[in-house]
């Protein structure tokens, strides 16, 4: 099948059976109803250079299942030091500029238009953010979408050790006890293997997908109480 390309009138991604390879569309932008849109149907962007986006939705998907999530013996060792602290949505400017100071395939992948499309979507309750502190100091975090009863994962940083790491097992645990299945964790790597995530079929991933988004999303700064007390219903694609 071909690749589609995605122009900026129509707010559209190719379904299931129109899906051939990892990348099933290109073009168009980063505005928040087509970024919603595409995370609510296990699709996520990657842009390759400025302005030149890809829509992925790989054929088979990293997914660490709640249930599953693996915590080393130096990792609790980590926990119960207690040097770091975590909160989310404190800091979310400063987690994704933590981020892009990440490198991928030698060059910043988190691009300007990266950074303001996903700071408009936290600031619609969307986007959340992960902050891991030692004292004062942010040594850590991690940010990502929620819709539904799912957390898309899309980056995290350390500048310390373990920070990272810290933080998403705060996440899991915390999402865990809310009753939530699962965390999208897009393509997998070493590091996510040593959580217990794995590799599922996309048609797999989708249906699961599916079921979460009847869920209401958490929508809001995600430290308030009142916003898990009160989630908001987002429409979904039919």
């Amino acid at each position: 099948m071909p690749l589609f390309f995605l122009d900026n009138k129509e707010l559209w991604f190719p379904r299931l059976n129109e899906m051939s390879g990892d990348i099933v569309a290109t073009g168009s932008n980063l505005k928040p109803e087509r970024l919603i849109l595409a995370y609510s149907m296990g699709i996520y962007p990657w842009y390759e250079k400025p302005r030149n986006i890809f829509w992925w939705c790989p054929e088979e998907r990293a997914v660490l299942f709640l249930k599953d999530l693996h915590i080393s013996h130096s990792m609790r060792n980590v926990i119960n030091k207690g040097n770091y602290t975590w909160t989310m949505d404190k800091a979310f400017d400063q987690v994704i500029a933590g981020c892009r100071e990440g490198k991928r395939e030698g060059k910043t992948w988190i691009l300007d238009e990266t950074v303001r499309a996903y700071t408009k979507l936290h600031k619609q309750g969307y986007a959340h953010s992960v902050e891991v502190w030692e004292g004062e100091e942010l040594v850590g975090g991690l940010y990502g979408i929620s819709l539904g009863n799912t957390f898309f994962g899309e980056s995290m940083f350390s500048r310390k050790s373990n920070a990272s790491k810290f933080g998403f097992i705060m996440l899991c645990q915390f999402l865990k006890a809310k009753n939530w299945e699962m965390i999208d964790c897009q393509v997998l790597n070493k590091y996510l293997l040593t959580f217990g995530a794995k590799n599922i079929p996309r048609e797999l991933f989708l249906d699961l997908l599916r079921i979460e988004m009847k869920f209401p999303t958490i929508r809001g700064n995600w430290s308030d109480p009142e916003v898990w007390a009160n989630p908001v219903k987002t429409p979904r694609p039919q």
